[in-house]
């Protein structure tokens, strides 16, 4: 790649973090403490402890993705942000090490946390880090099978979210629950508009996402329907009365989260679909922090 040439190691390290993603790491977390604080306290030391496990998952997810499609050749004709890997600059064996890195120190805080108030949450943990590595490596990556939605919305929301207010309270609630099918509805909406703007090259290399198993239109229906069930969520909380009714504050993040979806469906451009990923990373940790204010004010 003659642009990435130009590019420094740092520079190049910073594009596979992907640091727009980080919101499903802490997105999670915020709103999973918000509700422990609420229903009668918080152990700080574990949330912080989550959000290391959170932040290890999903910058080990990151690298091993960077590094796994370059091995199956998936980076040949990329159109996203430049990938490590690929790039010329970064060994991809040096990704490979940052990828089992990141999941090092998610395992090594996991287990702390497991040890510290519940034994069982080590087979959790476990589950978490063969997924995520299973993702896009492994003879049968189930982010190759059009599954990577589902591990997202799994992972990336119930686990995280119910997990936090398990380790932080000790319980778990309907409020965690319904919490954490919101905030998995808006991280697996950050994928699919990640696999929208992939869906020709993917199908190209044989990255059978689904994305490119349900073709354009119904992606962008796909994503339209989770950011709506995003958004229903706190009605359903506020109707079952698990919550006040300042929760419904948070429909105040639904322009910030409008804007990408309209692109989505006007738009195939990649460059357009990139700032669209990122605005929709940024309306799910919007999405967390008017829940956590509506829910505590």
């Amino acid at each position: 790649m003659v642009g990435a040439q130009r590019l420094s190691p740092t520079q190049v390290w910073w594009s596979a973090v992907r640091p727009a993603t980080l919101a499903a790491s802490v997105a999670p977390v915020l709103t999973g403490t918000a509700i422990a604080i609420h229903i009668g306290g918080a152990r700080w030391w574990a949330g912080l402890l989550a959000l290391v496990v959170g932040l290890g998952m999903q910058l080990g997810v990151n690298f091993a993705n960077d590094y796994s499609d370059f091995e199956r050749g998936a980076d040949a004709n990329r159109v996203g942000p430049l990938r490590a890997a690929s790039s010329g600059v970064v060994d991809p064996r040096q990704v490979r090490g940052a990828a089992i890195g990141a999941f090092t120190v998610a395992a090594a805080a996991g287990v702390a946390l497991s040890l510290a108030v519940d034994w069982r949450l080590l087979l959790v943990g476990a589950a978490c880090l063969l997924a995520g590595w299973l993702y896009t490596g492994g003879p049968r990556p189930y982010g190759y099978l059009g599954l990577g939605e589902v591990f997202v919305f799994v992972f990336f929301g119930l686990v995280a979210t119910i997990g936090t207010v398990y380790v932080e309270t000790g319980r778990i609630t309907a409020l965690s629950v319904l919490m954490g099918c919101g905030v998995g509805f808006l991280a697996t909406a950050v994928l699919v508009l990640n696999n929208l703007r992939d869906i020709d090259t993917d199908a190209a290399a044989g990255k059978r996402t689904l994305a490119t198993r349900l073709g354009r239109q119904n992606t962008r229906i796909l994503l339209l329907v989770l950011v709506a069930a995003a958004f229903a969520v706190p009605i359903v909380v506020f109707m079952t009365k698990l919550a006040s009714v300042t929760v419904m504050a948070m429909h105040f993040g639904i322009p910030i989260a409008s804007m990408p979806v309209r692109t989505a469906f006007a738009s195939t451009s990649p460059p357009e679909l990139v700032r669209a990923l990122k605005r929709m990373a940024a309306a799910e940790l919007a999405y967390a922090l008017l829940f956590t204010l509506g829910i505590l004010l």
